[in-house]
C-alpha cells in the first residue's frame, strides 16, 4: 500500500514523519532510565538484541525459566528443538540440493544452449523435461529473432479457453499436473495467464513442492532457486527458536557478503548459507575464514576462480603429461593458448578484501604490496565448472612459484598449504581480534561501543582462538551491555523491522514472498548488496524522513492486512482510546512508551476519527501500525 496525502490523516504521517526522524536524531537525550535497567527492562533488552524481537508471550517465557538460562540455551542452538520451523521448510526442495543438482533441475542459459547444440542430453524425468523444453523454445526464439535482425516472429497463439481452464483446475492435483505436462510450453504460459499471480495461486493449489516448483520453473527456472532462499531466510528469522544463531548468520551473511545478482551466485548462494555460514556461526573464526575462502560462491563473487599467477605453469603455457614409461614430462605449449576463458593474470579482489573487510580491517596495518602477496598465495584456488555447479578445488599449474611474504611472514612454496598458513595468520592476528569484536560490539551493543568492552572482547578472541561463542559470552556478562546506555541505543535495519513486526504482532506467514518485496521497497533486499562490505547495521544507513516514512507505510498496511501472505487476527480491544493504546503497548512488548509518543499516537487517532466513524477493530489497527513506527519499537 502507498498512502498520499489525500486526507487528513494521511497528509499527517509526514509530520509523523518528522517526528521520529527528531526523535532518533535526538539518541541519548530521549533516554528515559536509570543508570542500570531493571531486571524486567533486561529480559526486554536481550530479547531485542539477541532475537529478532519478541513474540507474544516471549517475556513471560524467558521471565519465568530465568534470563541467563535462555542465554545459555541460545549459545547453544544444536540443543534446541526447531520442529515447527522444520515443517515449515520441508516445502522448499532447493534447500536441500547440492550446487550441481540445482543448475541440473533449474537449468541456466548456458545448459540451455548445450542442450540445443546436442551437447547435453534432455532429461528423461518428465518435470525436468517440460522445464527444459520451455527454456529451449525462449532459447530459440531468440536466436531467430537475432538471426532475423531483430524481427519477432510468432507462433500460432493457443486459444485462451476459460472453461477449459476451469475443468483442467476442478482436476485432483496429480491428473491436474499430468494434463498440463502434456501441453506445449506456449499452451502452458496462456493456460497460467502468462504468468499472471492470481492464476498461477490457483492453478498450484494442492500441488506437491516438486510439482509447484516444477510450474514455476517452467516461466523462470533461477528465479524458484532464489525466492525459496529468500523465503526461507525470513522464515527462519521470524519462527525459529534458535533465534541467536539466526541473528549471528544474518551477521555473518553480511560480513561475508556475496552479491545474489552475481552470475552463478545466484545458485551457489544456497550451499554458502547452509554449508559454510551457517555450520560456523558461533563456531571458531578461522574454521569460517576457511569455509568461505573455499567456497564457490565467494571464489566466484570475487573472481578468485580466475586468478592466475604470472609465473605459473598456467601462464607460461607449460602442461604436464604421462610420457613413455609412465615418465611425467613438462612441455611448454603457445602461452596465448595456455589459459582457458578470462583466467589470463592475477586478481586481487579477494586478497584486498580477504584483509580489509573479512580480518584486519582497514585500518589493519597491512600494505598493498601484502595485498599483491596474498593475491599471489590464493592463485589456484578455483573452480571445476562454476556455472555448472562445480566445487573448489586447487589447480598447481595456476598457482604462483616462488616465496610470497605477507605481513612480514615468509610464506615458502607449498601450493594450497599456503593459502591456510596465511589464513591461520590473519585469524589469529590482534588487528582481526579487535576489527571482529567492535563489529559485534556494534551490532549487540550501539553504533559506538565503548573501548573497554572492545579491549575485553578483542583479548577473549586471542585467548580463545577465535571462538565466537566465548567472545559473545564476554560481552553479555559485560556491565555495558546491560546498561541504559545500550537501552534501544540501535536503530533496526529494515530486516530487522519486518521481521520484529510479523513477531511482535503473532502474525501467521502463508507465503513469505511478498514480504521480501517490502524489503526491497524499505532498501534490504535480501542477498542484495552489490559491494563487498554488506549491509550496515548502523543507523546512518536507514534513518531519514523517507526511510522512515516508507516504514510507516509498511506498518499501517501490515496492520490493516493489507500486505499479503500474512494473516493478523484482529483484536477486539477496549472501547476507550487510552486502554486500547496501553493493550497493544503490552502486545507488542514495548514496555513504557514516552509520553510524546504516547499523545502524537492520540492525535493521529482524532485525525482517522475525523475520516471514518470509530470502530474497535479499525482503530486498533491503526493504533498498532502506528506502534510499529513508533521511535520506541523502531529501536531495540
Amino acid at each position: 500500500m502507498t498512502l498520499r496525502p489525500r486526507n487528513v490523516f494521511l497528509a499527517s504521517l509526514a509530520v509523523w514523519a518528522i517526528f521520529l526522524s527528531a526523535q532518533f536524531a535526538a539518541g541519548k537525550k530521549q533516554k528515559q532510565l536509570p543508570a542500570s535497567i531493571d531486571q524486567h527492562a533486561q529480559v526486554l533488552h536481550a530479547l531485542n538484541r539477541l532475537t529478532f524481537g519478541p513474540r507474544p508471550g516471549d517475556l513471560e517465557r524467558v521471565s519465568a525459566m530465568g534470563l541467563q538460562n535462555w542465554i545459555e540455551q541460545q549459545l547453544h542452538p544444536e540443543k534446541i528443538e526447531d520442529r515447527s520451523l522444520e515443517a515449515r521448510l520441508i516445502q522448499f526442495r532447493t534447500l536441500r540440493m547440492d550446487n550441481h543438482e540445482l543448475f541440473e533441475n533449474f537449468p541456466t542459459q548456458e545448459l540451455i544452449k548445450e542442450v540445443a547444440e546436442g551437447k547435453l542430453a534432455m532429461p528423461s524425468d518428465a518435470s525436468q523435461r517440460a522445464i527444459y523444453r520451455a527454456q529451449l523454445e525462449r532459447y530459440e526464439k531468440k536466436k531467430q529473432k537475432k538471426d532475423s535482425g531483430g524481427v519477432e516472429t510468432t507462433g500460432r497463439q493457443s486459444p485462451d479457453n476459460d472453461s477449459d481452464r476451469e475443468a483442467l483446475l476442478d482436476l485432483p492435483p496429480d491428473q491436474r499436473m499430468g494434463e498440463f505436462l502434456k501441453l506445449s510450453p506456449e499452451q502452458q504460459r496462456s493456460f497460467l495467464g502468462n504468468g499472471k499471480s492470481e492464476r498461477v495461486e490457483g492453478f498450484l493449489q494442492g500441488l506437491d513442492p516438486k510439482q509447484r516448483e516444477t510450474v514455476m520453473a517452467i516461466e523462470n527456472p533461477q528465479q524458484v532457486v532464489t525466492s525459496e532462499l529468500i523465503q526461507a531466510r525470513l522464515l527462519r528469522a521470524i519462527y525459529s527458536q534458535r533465534q541467536l544463531e539466526e541473528v549471528m548468520t544474518d551477521f555473518w551473511l553480511n560480513h561475508f557478503n556475496v552479491f545474489i545478482g552475481k552470475g552463478a551466485d545466484r545458485y551457489l548462494l544456497t550451499s554458502y548459507e547452509r554449508d559454510v555460514i551457517r555450520p560456523h556461526a558461533l563456531g571458531k573464526f578461522e574454521d569460517l575464514l576457511v569455509a568461505t575462502a573455499r567456497s564457490p560462491a565467494m571464489l566466484f563473487y570475487l573472481d578468485n576462480w580466475m586468478s592466475v599467477g604470472t609465473d605459473s605453469d598456467f601462464a607460461n603455457g607449460v602442461r604436464e603429461h604421462v610420457g613413455r614409461r609412465g615418465r611425467h614430462l613438462r612441455v611448454r605449449v603457445n602461452p596465448a593458448k595456455g589459459g582457458k576463458g578470462k583466467r589470463q593474470g592475477l586478481n586481487e579482489n579477494y586478497g584486498r578484501e580477504l584483509m580489509e573487510l573479512h580480518t584486519l580491517g582497514v585500518n589493519g596495518g597491512y600494505t598493498q604490496k601484502d595485498v599483491t602477496e596474498v593475491a599471489r598465495v590464493f592463485t589456484g584456488w578455483t573452480l571445476k565448472k562454476p556455472r555448472e555447479g562445480g566445487s573448489f578445488t586447487f589447480d598447481a599449474r595456476m598457482h604462483e612459484r616462488g616465496e610470497k611474504k605477507v605481513l612480514g611472514h615468509r610464506i615458502k612454496e607449498n601450493g594450497e598449504k599456503e593459502g591456510l598458513e596465511i589464513l591461520h595468520i590473519l585469524a589469529r592476528h590482534p588487528s582481526t581480534a579487535k576489527f571482529i569484536s567492535t563489529k559485534l560490539a556494534v551490532r549487540f551493543v550501539s553504533d559506538d561501543p565503548p573501548a573497554a568492552l572492545v579491549q575485553r572482547m578483542s583479548e577473549t578472541f586471542l585467548k580463545k582462538n577465535g571462538d565466537i561463542r566465548e567472545v559473545l559470552k564476554t560481552m553479555l556478562a559485560s556491565p555495558e551491555f546491560w546498561s541504559s546506555e545500550s537501552y534501544r541505543a540501535k536503530v533496526k535495519t529494515p530486516l530487522e523491522f519486518v521481521v520484529s513486526s510479523v513477531r511482535g504482532c503473532g502474525a501467521e506467514v502463508t507465503d513469505a514472498a511478498p514480504l521480501a518485496r517490502q524489503l526491497q521497497n524499505l532498501g534490504m533486499p535480501l542477498y542484495g548488496m552489490q559491494p563487498p562490505t554488506g549491509y550496515s547495521s548502523k543507523a546512518d544507513a536507514w534513518v531519514n524522513s523517507a526511510a522512515l516514512l516508507g516504514r510507516m507505510n509498511f506498518a499501517l498496511a501490515f496492520s490493516a492486512g493489507k500486505v499479503k501472505g500474512i494473516q493478523i487476527e484482529a483484536e477486539n480491544g477496549p472501547a476507550d482510546s487510552q486502554d486500547a493504546l496501553a493493550m497493544l503497548q503490552n502486545k507488542l512488548s514495548l514496555g513504557n512508551i514516552s509520553q510524546q509518543t504516547h499523545d502524537t499516537i492520540l492525535t493521529q487517532l482524532q485525525n482517522v476519527n475525523r475520516q471514518k466513524a470509530s470502530d474497535n477493530g479499525h482503530e486498533a489497527q491503526v493504533i498498532e501500525g502506528l506502534l510499529l513506527g513508533s521511535p520506541e519499537f523502531q529501536r531495540r
